[in-house]
């Protein structure tokens, strides 16, 4: 019950911090995602044990200012049975989802000084909530690059890693640390 009034009190902060923002620019992604949960901290151990049953991940993202953004986002996927999550052969199918609230901090301009604006590069860090067989809280760390595709930088395509740490992972069986990688296709609204 904890757990539920956190996510929800997570959620309305989340939601409450995208609506005092007229001015700034939002944008909708959606696209592909792949979970690796193999009980390593390795984010490329064995990669092709990863689980792509249903791989749909959407976001919607807040920036703020130039360098500065908030990004909420949902991820559904799953295991099937005989798939191996931390070292154990699945006897059933498993439903992977995930809510994830990120501040990320876009640097692509102090890699490229002038002229390139058609690549971002971003680090992003926060909180999710993930359930496969029970439910936990992670505390998030990752990144990834964007490349517009359009002169006016408002379609492009994101690929980017995160790296979940749950919080009982210890005690939380199947729900434990994983990472998740995406490729997602971006709209600004």
């Amino acid at each position: 019950m904890k757990k539920l009034i956190l996510i929800i009190a997570l959620g309305t902060f989340s939601l409450s911090s995208f609506a005092q923002r007229s001015n700034s620019e939002w944008s909708l992604s959606v696209g592909l995602n792949s979970v690796n949960s193999l009980g390593s901290r390795s984010p490329i151990f064995h990669p092709g044990d990863w689980g792509t049953q249903f791989p749909i991940s959407a976001a919607i993202e807040l920036n703020w200012s130039d360098n500065f953004a908030i990004e909420q986002s949902i991820t559904l996927n799953g295991f099937t049975e005989d798939d191996e999550i931390d070292g154990v052969n699945l006897d059933k199918d498993y439903n992977y989802i995930s809510f994830d609230t990120h501040v990320k901090y876009y640097f692509g301009e102090y890699i490229f000084r002038r002229g390139v604006d058609w690549i971002d590069f971003y680090a992003n860090a926060g909180l999710g909530f993930f359930h496969i067989d029970e439910t936990n809280i992670s505390a998030n760390i990752g990144g990834g690059v964007l490349f517009w595709l359009n002169k006016n930088r408002t379609f492009g395509l994101r690929t980017h890693v995160i790296g979940k740490f749950a919080f009982n992972h210890k005690d939380s069986g199947l729900d434990n640390n994983h990472y998740q990688y995406h490729l997602q296709a971006v709209f600004k609204l």
